[in-house]
């Protein structure tokens, strides 16, 4: 089975080739902030995307209509539950008029215009906005404030059941908690195949990351909202992509960090060593949220391939379960494994419909 693989990030799109779950070619344009400086909506790249990509695919001598299935990144939709999509007139819809802006969007457009062409279905699968909540995660002290499940749950997902083949398990029968570790940070109560609590990992929840601030005392938030200091704008910047360890150290490459820190250098030690423990917290709160019964600790994304991270967090969190190291994240590979599940009868096929409790399943 041919798979072609869609993943537009902010200033670049990744594109791969998979015969089954086995990569055979991985591409990847890299879009000049100053080319993309020329659309002042992310919507008006999609044909400066799109129009890239079958430049590459020409020049790599790539037949397009080789494959079988397209699939692609799912992008900042409504709330719905977590699995495989066939992008449809809603999905379209939802991510052109997306409440919130962002590369991600343009993955299921894409796919759906190659797709088009040669006559093959085209899926999404697992987007940021996966939404399995149990009511007790959802609800805020203030009526309209309810928390929102935006979290990397392609990724998450993914390595989740890969947990689970590798042990001869199914996802479904596990109680996990995933922690992705990267620009953003994630910590998410798997229970039997559904995410039911999880930080909203791009505003204002959960530990600071590299970029993000996390979870703010409130007052002081509000106090500092009005101070007439920031914009609007500027507020949001400091909550995702210059909060955390870009506004307490000036710099996010962890990397680096942990040299300092493994140097003696101050404040990074005590800084990286916060971001750490706070993630340990949730790490504890998600115990909570499976009550106790926790079969594995997942770490995963690019943070965890450093040992002194692992090291520091798993002495935390190491009481609770046993903990697995999945460093790294394999989106490309992640939306492999759901076309081929999704072709093969292994993974259902949903139908986007947010406005429901939870999405139709249907045999294609």
């Amino acid at each position: 089975m041919k798979i072609f693989v869609i993943n537009p990030g902010s200033t670049s799109t990744k594109f791969a080739v998979y015969e089954d779950e086995t990569i055979k070619w991985k591409g990847c344009i890299q879009h000049p902030v100053e080319e993309l400086a020329k659309f002042e909506h992310v919507n008006e790249q999609l044909n400066y995307r799109t129009e890239a990509m079958h430049r590459l695919l020409a020049d790599q001598n790539i037949e397009e209509s080789q494959f079988d299935v397209v699939i692609a990144r799912g992008g900042l939709l409504k709330p719905t539950p977590g699995g495989v999509y066939r992008v449809d007139d809603k999905i379209k819809h939802d991510l052109v008029n997306a409440e919130m802006e962002h590369a991600c969007n343009l993955g299921g457009l894409m796919a759906d215009e190659f797709a088009t062409a040669i006559n093959c279905p085209a899926f999404i699968a697992d987007p940021e906005v996966v939404d399995e909540l149990i009511p007790e995660a959802r609800i805020s002290g203030i009526p309209g404030l309810e928390k929102r499940s935006i979290f990397h749950a392609l990724n998450s997902k993914a390595v989740a059941r890969r947990y689970a083949r590798l042990n001869s398990l199914k996802y479904e029968d596990l109680d996990l908690i995933v922690v992705h570790l990267g620009g953003g940070i994630s910590i998410g109560a798997h229970r039997h195949g559904e995410v039911i609590d999880v930080n909203n990992a791009l505003n204002g929840d959960g530990p600071f990351s590299p970029e993000r601030a996390g979870t703010l005392p409130a007052a002081d938030l509000v106090d500092l909202c009005f101070s007439g200091r920031y914009t609007r704008r500027e507020i949001h910047k400091l909550l995702n992509g210059k909060g955390g360890l870009t506004a307490l150290l000036g710099i996010n490459d962890v990397a680096e960090i942990v040299c300092r820190t493994e140097a003696g250098e101050e404040p990074y030690k005590t800084v990286l060593d916060s971001m750490l423990y706070k993630v340990a917290c949730h790490v504890g709160a998600r115990a909570v949220s499976l009550k106790g019964h926790v079969d594995a600790i997942i770490l995963t994304g690019g943070i965890a391939h450093s040992k002194y991270c692992v090291e520091k967090l798993s002495g935390w969190i190491d009481w609770i379960a046993p903990i697995s190291v999945r460093a790294g994240e394999d989106e490309l590979g992640a939306l492999a494994f759901n076309a081929y599940g999704a072709m093969t009868g292994s993974l259902p096929i949903k139908t986007y419909n947010p406005e429901c409790e939870a999405a139709v399943q249907h045999v294609m």
